[in-house]
This record gives C-alpha cells, structure tokens and sequence, in this order.
C-alpha cells in the first residue's frame, strides 16, 4: 500500500521525486538505496501485533518503496503495484459486474483487447470498441449500463492521442462510470492523466518505468480510496504481485525516467525526419508530426511526444522486409528500454487483435526508439529501408 497524500515529496520536482520519494535511507544500516528483502514472512512482535509487515503477499518493504515512488510521480493519493501490466489491468476490471459495459479506445493494445473480450466477456462483461478522439460521439452514444471508458493516449500502436479532459467531461456525465488511462506510452514524466480528469491510472512497468528490459511489472495510481481498497484487496487476494526483486529492478529505473525519456524524445524526433522524406514510407505516426490528428490534444496534455514512432511502408512484405532488415534496432516484442526495437504489430504484439474491429493495418512497422546515438539509429534504419 502506498498513500502518498501528505508525502514532503510533494513540493519536489519531478526528478527529484523519482530519486528519493519513498526512498528514504533504510533506518537500521543507513543503506542509501532501499534493500531486496528477500523474505517470505515477517517475524511479529505478539499475535496480530507486527511491524505493519506479516506476509510478503501482503506487503513487503521493496514493494511499498516502489508504490509510493511510483504514486508521487503521478501526483496520486494510492499507488497499487502488479506482477504485470495486464495484472494490473485485470485488477481493475474486477471492478466491474456481470451485466456491466466497458468502452474501449478502437486501436487498443492487443493484450487489453484480449483481456476484456476473452476473459471478461466470458464473465459476462460486455464491451464496444469506440473512436475516442470524438468525445462528443460518445456522448452522444452512450450504451447502456457503461462503468468503464478505458483510453490509452498515444495508442499502442498506431500513436493515436485522446483528449483526456475532453473524454473526462463526457464520463463526468455518469457518475456510475469511471474513466481509466493506460499511460505506458507517455509515462508519468510526459502525461499525468488524473491532472486532466482520469479516475484511474495504469501502467505497464515493463516499459520505460523499468526501462532496461529486465523486468515485468504492472501498477495502478488512483486519489479514490474505494479503488485504492478494492485494488489492495485484490493485489493480497489474487497475489499476482511482484517480487522484492522486481520491485528493487523498477525503482532503479525510476531513478532515471526523466532523463532517459529526454533522450527517446529527441532521437525519435530525428528518426521522424528520417521517415517523412523517405520514398517508400507512405505514413509517420507520431503526435509530434504538426499535421497528426492529436498534435494539439499532446502539446496540451504532454510535456513531449515521446519515443514511440510507427510508419506505413504500403504493403506488409515490405513492412515484414524493414522489421527484418535492421541490425542496430532488435526485432522483439516490448518497448520503452534504453536499447531501440522494431516489430511488426500485426504479426507479433497485436496479433490477438486479428479479425476484431481493433485489428492494425498489416503494413505498419512500430519502432520502439531508445537512448542509442541518433546517427547510428537513422544509418541503421535508412539501410533496411533503402533495401526496400
């Protein structure tokens, strides 16, 4: 559990809070960085008398350093760490009851897609994919018995930007209804979506939280305490949490976040230019780019564009042949590490997603640019596409 509320980090900068907000020195070594405890269970003092630690799924002080980092960074009042993302995301959709509606962006993240139709739906939540950059349409078409809108902003992967006050507004209009915003992609560094009205906050921690490629986690920030109980409640009952080594893991990338999110922002403003005067890209997708569709919704809402491109190439041959064709840039799944990688999404991350109205255009190529030099990564990328 982390409630961060009258946390003295609050009047600290961002950086500044990613190195030290529930960081402090442990108080028996004076050990600077938090230590792995690497235990199972907590010695107590007299029955139901303890340290405010009995069993390491319950909580575990690694873990509880991670939450309260993580909350701060989102300005949040809770902060609730998973094993994954998409253990996070299943702890929030465990919110909702048979009978219930979910709204969901229409390029959602394949694994989201997946969740929400293949294992909710056959709990009995229903769900519809929408076009959220039109706020005013969803109004318009609320459908019946909707408790959750779930945005991602940027998309993954098709860099689509949602107007999250805009959307906000909309949910606002049903207080049975919570808004929840998977900000994998921008990171609490670029985007805080409970500033601009959100009720809920995910994150794959896996990505640029971690940021090194190591490590798989998940974490949910909310200032609603009802969510923060329902969400430790299942965190301690399901136990999908993450271990000590996990946590030490991702809050080592904590530390950097900032810094490093910097460095993606500018070589993926470089690789863009690369992209846009090449022949055989047909599209860039990055709200960056002054003619994207959300431009003015991320200069408003994002303090950068972020380090996630992805460009058409006109056909999927040619999209399989550039995935292919690097050598700087690692064909894998994932994203967000200091190392850069290409995929083909629609054969790989949003495969699930095949034949569904979220289904992703099968020339699409989605760069996950890193921390490398700039020059090194357009020499690389230039070559594959060069071969075309």
């Amino acid at each position: 559990m982390a409630e961060v509320g009258n946390d003295r980090s609050r009047g600290w900068g961002f950086d500044t809070r990613a190195i030290h907000a529930g960081q402090d020195p442990e108080p028996t070594t004076g050990a600077v960085t938090v230590p792995v405890f690497q235990t199972s269970t907590f010695a107590q003092e007299a029955v139901g008398k303890h340290s405010g630690y009995e069993y390491a799924r319950t909580g575990n002080p690694t873990r509880t350093a991670l939450q309260t980092a993580l909350a701060a960074l989102e300005d949040a009042a809770f902060g609730v760490s998973f094993a994954s993302g998409l253990a996070a995301e299943d702890a929030i959709l465990r919110l909702l009851e048979p009978g219930d509606h979910i709204v969901m962006g229409n390029d959602a993240y394949g694994g989201t897609f997946r969740l929400i139709s293949k294992v909710f739906g056959r709990a009995g939540i229903t769900w519809s994919a929408h076009d959220l950059t039109d706020p005013a349409s969803l109004g318009r078409d609320w459908p019946n018995n909707t408790k959750m809108v779930w945005a991602e902003t940027p998309t993954n992967p098709l860099l689509t930007v949602i107007d999250i006050a805009a959307v906000a507004s909309v949910v606002a209009q049903h207080p049975e209804a919570r808004l929840v915003v998977d900000n994998t992609f921008a990171t609490p560094y670029l985007q805080q979506p409970l500033a601009h009205g959100a009720d809920i906050v995910v994150h794959s921690t896996t990505k640029y939280i971690g940021g090194h490629s190591d490590v798989v986690g998940g974490f949910v920030a909310t200032n609603e305490s009802d969510v923060h109980d329902h969400l430790t409640f299942i965190q301690n009952a399901v136990g999908a949490v993450p271990g000590p080594w996990d946590c030490y893991l991702t809050l080592r990338g904590v530390k950097t976040l900032g810094v490093r999110m910097d460095r993606h922002c500018t070589n993926a403003a470089k690789l863009v230019e690369l992209l846009s005067s090449h022949p055989k890209v047909t599209s860039v997708l990055w709200p960056g780019v002054a003619t994207h569709p959300g431009h003015g919704a991320a200069r408003k809402q994002m303090r950068d564009f972020g380090g996630m491109v992805s460009f058409q190439t006109g056909t999927r041959d040619a999209a399989m042949r550039v995935s292919e064709g690097t050598e700087l840039f690692t064909l894998a799944e994932s994203l967000g590490a200091v190392e850069s990688l290409i995929e083909h999404p629609g054969a790989m991350t949003h495969l699930s997603a095949a034949g569904s109205p979220l289904e992703v255009p099968d020339d699409l190529v989605r760069l996950s640019v890193g921390i490398e030099d700039s020059a090194d990564l357009m020499a690389d990328l230039k070559q594959a596409l060069d071969q075309l």
